[in-house]
């Protein structure tokens, strides 16, 4: 007060970006948390898949490859016979009544309906008819031509 000294602030707006050459706008600094995180997600599945591929065990792919172990696991005790914690549930459902299966899978069926009746609607209408481009004999067709 007695130097007449107030406090301000100022900044910059900026109107657009120089990077190697290029000219963007500013909005492409407008990154939110959301954007961050997808792009997160999106570099972990990244991560995994690459690291399944290669057969090389990482944190993001550890999940996977467990669960990988355990359908393998299921698959040959179904074949096999043999039982454990985690095959009880498939094993109940391998070796249901024929008829009890059928109710489950109506059952199912039409809870299923319900909700799937406008989508099967919009996938009907969304096909495209197949068009006959034709080849004019270059594959051996119908036309003859063929050598």
């Amino acid at each position: 007060q007695k130097l007449d000294i107030r406090p301000f602030t100022y900044g910059l707006v900026l109107k657009s970006v120089y990077d190697n050459g290029a000219v963007f706008d500013a909005k492409v600094l407008d990154i939110t948390e959301s954007d961050m995180k997808a792009k997160f997600t999106n570099a972990l599945r990244s991560m995994a898949s690459v690291c399944l591929k290669v057969g090389y065990p990482t944190l993001v792919s550890l999940p996977h490859s467990v669960a990988d172990g355990v359908r393998t696991l299921i698959a040959v005790s179904a074949a096999s016979g043999y039982s454990f914690e985690q095959m009880a549930d498939w094993d109940a459902l391998l070796n249901m009544d024929p008829e009890a299966l059928a109710a489950l899978q109506a059952a199912s069926a039409s809870a299923g309906a319900s909700g799937d009746a406008g989508a099967e609607e919009k996938k009907e209408e969304e096909e495209e008819e197949e068009v006959d481009v034709g080849g004019g004999g270059l594959f051996g067709g119908d036309e003859g031509g063929g050598y």
